[in-house]
């Protein structure tokens, strides 16, 4: 009896670690991996394209590792063709293509900034422009994104550029644009500021020619 007592006992043990997760218990013996390798989704890309001249242009997203779109604006369907103004004006309404996606998550989490809430203005603001986004694509992200971080005491920031993007959303342009910048935050709430990361090495986008500017967040 007390050896089918001790049985229940422990699966019961055994049951709500597997029902709380990973961190909720002394690890076991054989612990399950603990590695988030889900999809993620990455919230609102905004895709800002500057032609040197008035273009009618065909833009698709590829997905080379598997994802799909979520949202849109204008509808995406196949793909955008839209007429674009060197001012950025798209369609003669819209001043960038919105999309969402899910996508696998194959990010860098090691290279970052950890940033207090009450800090997060100052720092969208200063490093977006160090990246080389101008005013109003600023003024896009930070109105959208700072009403949004309001959960955590702290943030961890995780920038992604081309090459970090690219292993999962490609962007194709039926017009080959002179240079094209990437910048998505991976962010992470925390309670503490109890971590040391790796500074980043900032890149910055170039204004020049016709070029594509892109910034968006995976939470």
């Amino acid at each position: 009896m007390k050896i089918k007592y001790v049985m229940l006992f422990l699966s019961g043990i055994f049951l709500i670690y597997l029902h709380t997760g990973c961190d909720s218990l002394p690890t076991p013996p054989n612990p399950p991996n603990c590695e988030d390798t889900s999809d993620v989704v990455a919230y609102k890309p905004n895709i800002y394209i500057y032609p040197a001249s008035d273009t009618n242009l065909s833009v698709n997203i590829q997905f080379p590792v598997g994802g799909n779109i979520i949202k849109s604006i204008p509808e995406y369907g196949n793909g955008w063709n839209v007429s674009v103004e060197p001012n950025g004006v798209i369609n003669n309404e819209f001043g960038y293509l919105f999309y969402e996606c899910s996508i696998p998550n194959l990010f860098q989490k090691e290279n970052g900034w950890i940033i207090k809430r009450e800090d997060l203005f100052t720092f969208f603001d200063s490093n977006l422009s160090l990246t080389g986004f101008n005013a109003s694509e600023k003024k896009d992200f930070i109105d959208y994104w700072i009403p949004k971080l309001t959960d955590s005491n702290y943030y961890e920031i995780y920038p992604q550029y081309n090459y970090d993007i690219e292993k999962t959303i490609v962007l194709n342009f039926s017009q080959n644009p002179d240079n094209i910048f990437r910048l998505f935050y991976y962010i992470k709430g925390r309670y503490k500021n109890d971590i040391k990361l790796t500074e980043p090495k900032i890149e910055t986008g170039k204004r020049e020619g016709f070029y594509v500017m892109e910034w968006g967040v995976i939470l």
